[in-house]
């Protein structure tokens, strides 16, 4: 009875992270993106170096594709699409072709942390309304911030962006997007997850 007992997968408490949430933090956190993906020059996407050529403004998107790539999974990214007004094209291939790479919508930010922290991939992302101007994009990553906190500030997220974020609110760092995330009851944004241990 106990061997069955300890086989059965136990449910993660509010605020709690799983062991493989604790890796997928390290992961992330290896990236050095406050060093990397910087704003207003020109980076090679995948590692965030600065590469020769006309500077970017932001790099949000990029350091996804990159985080995506070193974990095994597709999200759009250079060449499929170029790094400008990447972030809403991602945005939108979520929606469509994502699903045939297996990324499912997620339904509200409390499950996308809580996703995060059973050591699933889930990005945030918002889709300009402006076709001249930018969106933008995130990773969630694991937080055992509390259910209020996420009321109020969303999940925790990590960012390359004006400012590039190794941990920040999804409410500051979407904080140039207002409509972004205004709190749990209302947002603009949509996550997504992908779980790259169950990649087939």
């Amino acid at each position: 009875m106990f061997a069955i007992a300890s086989l059965l997968a136990v449910p993660l408490q509010a605020g709690q992270i799983s062991p493989e949430g604790k890796a997928l933090a390290e992961k992330y956190d290896a990236m050095d993106v406050e060093h990397h993906w910087l704003a207003g020059r020109r980076v090679d996407w995948q590692s965030g170096e600065p590469s020769t050529g006309k500077p970017g403004k932001t790099h949000c998107s990029a350091f996804v594709a990159a985080a995506c790539e070193r974990l095994g999974i597709y999200i759009l990214r250079p060449p499929q699409h170029g790094q400008i007004h990447l972030a809403s094209a991602q945005a939108e291939w979520l929606k469509t072709d994502g699903q045939k790479e297996k990324w499912s919508e997620v339904k509200d930010p409390f499950k996308a942390q809580a996703l995060a922290n059973e050591g699933k991939v889930v990005v945030v992302a918002y889709p300009s309304p402006d076709p001249e101007k930018p969106g933008h994009i995130a990773l969630v990553r694991p937080s055992d911030k509390s259910d209020d906190l996420i009321r109020s500030e969303g999940p925790q997220i990590i960012q390359a962006g004006k400012d590039n974020k190794n941990s920040t609110s999804l409410k500051e760092g979407f904080r140039n997007h207002k409509e972004a995330w205004i709190s749990a009851d209302k947002y603009a944004v949509t996550f997504f997850v992908q779980d790259p241990r169950r990649r087939s």
